[in-house]
């Protein structure tokens, strides 16, 4: 049924003639008459006593007039909801992030932004595959992500080919730890010589995290051999497994920070620690006024860091 018609129909009860009727739809009185008729055929009876004058309602178009007005009022809340809810988006920042990601950096960096601005987020603390991340920036499923990066990290590339935009917020460790011994140290660590193979809790092929903890075994020559227990996504996950005692992984400083400090954790070897960076990724082509203020806020919040750090060789 077409919306239209019952427009019409309203238009006709109003004006009870079918020229006047067609004059305030301005259309023409035959093709006003030929949707009047196409409703009455889509209902299955007469709605017009088309032999009174002026025109009356049949008993059926008596009930029909009154759920057709039901009908429009649906019909243009409905409407007026949608425009709302979509005015009302174009204001939501859409974030998408890991889980170990929102714990740290983004609770420290962009909450107090964001609560400061007044700025609604939707955020999605998923734990998606590091490439997934990516295509819903370029996809405009989400307007921000919040991401480790490395140089081993190559599913970010496409962003960078395309020119997308990016932030450097801060900077996180990642290191090697394992749980501590009762007297302190790690409990496991890489040993000369030893035949046995160094039990590894590692990130699954989907994280963006086991690029880099592949690149620093490749590049750091181990006089052990490693052998993986454990695969798993989630940072938080392989931290609980290393508490555990099943072995020893890699972690992001800020992710284990307190463990360290409280003789949970310990570091297995500095050496086989790397640099990330912590960066947000934009399209530069979305004109959403939110993501604008929120963007010249971190650069500004980065440029103020960065003011605030000692040069080097001056005294700390």
């Amino acid at each position: 049924m077409d919306i239209i018609w019952l427009r019409d129909f309203e238009a006709l009860v109003a004006c009870k003639n079918f020229s006047r009727a067609a004059e305030e739809r301005n259309v023409s009185q035959p093709a006003f008459s030929r949707r009047i008729r196409a409703l009455e055929n889509e209902i299955g009876v007469r709605l017009i006593n088309r032999e009174t004058l002026p025109l009356a309602l049949t008993p059926a178009g008596e009930v029909f007039l009154s759920q057709a007005r039901i009908m429009l009022r649906t019909y243009e809340e409905t409407i007026e909801r949608c425009q709302t809810i979509d005015a009302a988006n174009e204001n939501i920042i859409r974030f998408a992030t890991s889980q170990s990601l929102y714990m740290t950096h983004y609770k420290s960096l962009i909450a107090p932004l964001v609560q400061k601005g007044g700025v609604d987020t939707d955020l999605n603390s998923t734990s998606w595959a590091a490439d997934q991340f990516v295509s819903a920036l370029q996809q405009s499923y989400c307007d921000v992500i919040l991401t480790y990066w490395h140089p081993s990290m190559e599913f970010l590339g496409p962003l960078e080919v395309a020119n997308f935009e990016y932030l450097t917020l801060s900077t996180d460790r990642f290191v090697p730890v394992s749980r501590s011994k009762p007297g302190g140290g790690p409990e496991f660590r890489f040993k000369d010589g030893s035949k046995e193979a160094m039990p590894l809790l590692s990130y699954g092929a989907v994280s963006a995290l086991r690029a880099v903890q592949d690149f620093v075994l490749e590049q750091a020559v181990t006089p052990q051999k490693v052998l993986i227990v454990n695969q798993n996504a989630l940072a938080n996950s392989v931290k609980a497994m290393i508490l555990e005692g099943f072995g020893m992984g890699w972690l992001p400083l800020s992710l284990c920070k307190t463990e360290l400090a409280e003789g949970r954790l310990a570091i297995v070897e500095e050496r086989l620690a790397t640099d990330l960076e912590i960066r947000v990724y934009r399209d530069p082509k979305n004109n959403k006024g939110t993501l604008h203020d929120l963007w010249t806020q971190l650069l500004q919040d980065q440029r103020s860091r960065q003011r605030q750090r000692p040069k080097r060789g001056a005294p700390l």
